[in-house]
């Protein structure tokens, strides 16, 4: 077995595994809270749950000049990480391989653009952490370490491209050695997922919905 065969098989069972059990730990976490008991009357049928979680996608304007960067920063750099993941040719062939589910690819020019933003997006966002005293007085091992995780298969991806970026890439590519450590950097960034903070990728709709929720119970909007 060399390096690529075990970046596809064994070690992609671990991450997926680690992702999977991780992920219904955290859940299962937040299912046995015991919530205080509510004495006030509900005033909203549910709708403010959507409502906060719909519009809260979009960078709140409440504090524009303190803000601003940070939110247009993080809105750009969540929808270019959307494009890169789901959007590049390899990467839906290599979810087509495991799975048989396959979609059409972005052309090769906005795929280059959205990695891009994202490498801009990563260094902004540890720039703006460090430059304030208060993110980097709250900041622990965690959120660093997210951070590094999140920009290693970027960094892996770039060595591990040799092909123009709207071609077809070979099941077995010409440079295994650079797709396995770039298949492993992103297995090791799924297996720390639901374990670090980088877990609000899925409990991001949660938490918005239950502070909603609770809000919405009292008349209140969020």
């Amino acid at each position: 077995m060399n390096l690529l065969e075990f970046a596809r098989g064994p070690a992609l069972a671990v991450a997926v595994s680690l992702f999977v059990l991780g992920t219904a730990w955290r859940l299962l976490s937040i299912a046995r809270l015991r919530a205080s008991r509510d004495l006030s009357r509900p005033r909203d049928g549910g709708v403010g749950v959507l409502r906060a979680v719909l519009a809260h996608l979009w960078p709140s304007t409440t504090l524009p000049r303190k803000t601003a960067g940070a939110s247009a920063n993080a809105l750009a750099w969540h929808m270019a990480l959307a494009i890169v993941i789901v959007g590049f040719a390899p990467h839906i062939q290599f979810v087509r391989k495991l799975t048989g589910l396959s979609w059409p690819a972005v052309p090769g020019w906005l795929f280059g653009a959205a990695v891009s933003v994202c490498f801009f997006g990563l260094a902004f966002a540890l720039m703006m952490r460090l430059a304030s005293p208060v993110t980097r007085l709250l900041s622990r091992a965690d959120d660093y370490a997210s951070w590094a995780l999140t920009l290693g298969p970027f960094l892996t991806g770039m060595a591990a491209i040799y092909l123009p970026l709207d071609a077809p890439y070979p099941w077995i590519p010409e440079h295994p050695a650079a797709v396995a450590i770039h298949l492993l950097s992103a297995e090791a960034l799924l297996a720390w997922l639901p374990f670090g903070k980088l877990a609000h990728a899925f409990l991001v709709f949660l938490s918005r919905g239950s502070t909603a929720a609770s809000f919405a119970h009292k008349g209140a909007a969020t």
